[in-house]
């Protein structure tokens, strides 16, 4: 697991990249329905608000999608990411050229529409295991290229990390215990080769799979796919041979069943949901003030 805690900054480094990339695509050699139609020198204020309520995350990341465009463009953030936000919440005014505001618009609000999403979904499951000791965990069912901003909108939520990528953690899944021959043989050869300071997880769909994970002393147990009860059997067991294993759970993962499954004593619970099925936060650009039938 990648314990990054909610509220740490984003790589603003790798994130410029990202951005000048994403402009690239959007922007090419420029916006010719602004050119065309804004004389050069024009001036705007834009006001960034919200049509429905929820989690915001992102400002950062706007903000550097506009300076990305127009490093002239005064920003002025109303709000901060964590922050829970009501319908018609204005979040950000940038002023400015009255093109590279509009240049700018629809990557910035892409971006913070998706990642203010995310940040509500996260916070409604969160919320639903309150009172238990699980935590909430993302997976790496993510958008390509958007690995980093949806991770990121998942601790601004109150989540936590799951590896990032195939190159910073063991989860060996069914796939590869089916390639190796077996869970024992699976562990043993990750352990010959990862560095010792990095945790092996087992995922397992049965108790007689949990048995073997157990008996190669494995880091992390995933529980895939288990009913509630299955898996406070399965935690029960587990806790009596190796107190000191984390235990996760996984597939299947609702907001409706994750109280029980946090009820069944597990530690984490990750949830593809939280990104890969996501409904984006309602969020707009007007110039000079927000339009009447926003609010």
């Amino acid at each position: 697991m990648r314990n990054i805690e909610p509220g740490l900054p984003l790589d603003m480094t790798a994130l410029e990249g990202h951005i000048r990339r994403w402009l690239e695509e959007d922007l090419g050699p420029g916006d010719v329905t602004s050119m065309a139609t804004i004389p050069d020198g024009h001036e705007s204020r834009g006001i960034i608000h919200s049509k429905e309520s929820g989690i915001v995350a992102g400002i950062p990341v706007a903000k550097a999608v506009f300076h990305a465009v127009d490093p002239s463009l005064r920003f002025h953030a109303k709000v901060a990411d964590g922050d829970e936000i009501g319908r018609g919440t204005v979040l950000a005014e940038v002023e400015g050229a009255t093109r590279s505001i509009l240049s700018a618009e629809r990557l910035a609000l892409n971006l913070l529409q998706r990642m203010s999403g995310i940040a509500t979904r996260t916070r409604q499951f969160v919320d639903a295991v309150e009172g238990f000791s699980a935590h909430i965990a993302d997976t790496r069912k993510t958008t390509p290229g958007h690995r980093l901003l949806e991770k990121y909108a998942v601790r601004v939520g109150g989540g936590t990390n799951h590896r990032f990528g195939l190159f910073d953690a063991v989860l060996i899944k069914d796939n590869h215990i089916k390639a190796s021959g077996s869970i024992g043989q699976a562990v043993q050869a990750a352990r010959r080769t990862v560095p010792h300071t990095m945790k092996i997880e087992v995922e397992v769909e049965t108790f007689e799979q949990l048995e073997e994970a157990l008996e190669a002393k494995a880091d992390i147990i995933m529980l895939d796919n288990m009913s509630a009860d299955r898996m406070k059997e399965a935690v029960k067991r587990i806790r009596s041979v190796s107190p000191h294993v984390l235990v996760e759970a996984s597939g299947g993962v609702t907001l409706e069943r994750v109280r029980e499954i946090a009820a069944a004593g597990v530690d984490i619970i990750s949830v593809g949901a939280l990104t890969h099925t996501i409904q984006a936060l309602d969020i707009s650009l007007d110039i000079h003030g927000k339009k009447e039938h926003a609010i």
